[in-house]
């Protein structure tokens, strides 16, 4: 049931209406332009708002090319993955070729030390004896070394001295290295009688050339020398021999052949 206040509201709001009705035309228009002013900015603030969701549409990218994105993606994270396994499987090659070509890292040599009992001077025989036999441990084909470089192998042992045959005799050929081109030789023997400090070094390639200074060391091939052991430089440059088969330069040795007094026999 209507109260009082509420026949004063709406007498009032027929009263207005029926003033507004009875208002001339031109006076109307202005009524009702002022009364729209007042509206203005929510018709304005409702058409923004319109407009930002529509932006935001647009901006949103559409689903077949999400789709395509994300299929890249997965193939290029699979390519990721073969390259991740191929690195990883180069990696075991290179390991088992570090291995079959004997890269792996060398053991401590064990090494005695040996007095040179009897030396030609002349070196006419290309041997030596040290106060070392089977008793110390000695037996045929051992190294012998002295800090220098390489010296020969034991050729005989006896019960308290072992004869050494020197490099550059016949019965001690060493299988060489040259570091710098990594070319394989063997040195054979002496390259005269009288001198004891040069070598020969033979039966490498056809088309090798070597120059003087280059480092000459053992190439661990043939079972009795290890890899490494300093041997000494190229003398001279390599020459053709026998109709050019093959070349053969002379080495200088690093060991003093002349004046060993001391040696070092290197122990299995």
């Amino acid at each position: 049931m209507l109260r009082r206040p509420h026949y004063i509201a709406l007498g009032l709001l027929g009263l207005l209406t029926l003033i507004v009705l009875n208002l001339p035309s031109h006076t109307a228009g202005q009524l009702k332009l002022t009364i729209g002013s007042f509206f203005l900015p929510l018709f304005g603030l409702s058409r923004t708002s319109h407009q930002l969701v529509g932006e935001a549409g647009d901006a949103l990218t559409p689903r077949k090319e999400l789709l395509r994105q994300n299929q890249q993606l997965r193939l290029t994270n699979q390519q990721l993955q073969v390259q991740s396994m191929q690195a990883d499987a180069i990696l075991r090659e290179n390991e088992q070729l570090r291995l079959l070509v004997g890269w792996q890292k060398q053991t401590p040599w064990k090494l005695k030390l040996a007095s040179v009992v009897v030396r030609d001077p002349a070196n006419w025989w290309q041997t030596a004896q040290i106060d070392l036999g089977s008793r110390d441990g000695m037996r045929v084909d051992l190294p012998v070394l002295t800090p220098a470089g390489l010296v020969g192998r034991i050729s005989a042992v006896g019960l308290t001295r072992s004869q050494i045959a020197l490099i550059g005799n016949p019965g001690c050929k060493v299988s060489a290295i040259i570091e710098k081109t990594r070319e394989t030789g063997i040195i054979t023997i002496a390259s005269g009688p009288l001198d004891n400090s040069l070598v020969v070094l033979s039966y490498l390639s056809s088309n090798s050339n070597l120059k003087p200074g280059q480092v000459v060391t053992t190439s661990g091939l043939g079972g009795i020398f290890p890899k490494g052991i300093m041997i000494g430089q190229i003398a001279e440059d390599s020459r053709p021999v026998e109709f050019g088969l093959y070349t053969e330069a002379r080495v200088k040795l690093a060991a003093n052949m002349g004046a060993l007094e001391e040696v070092w026999v290197m122990l299995p």
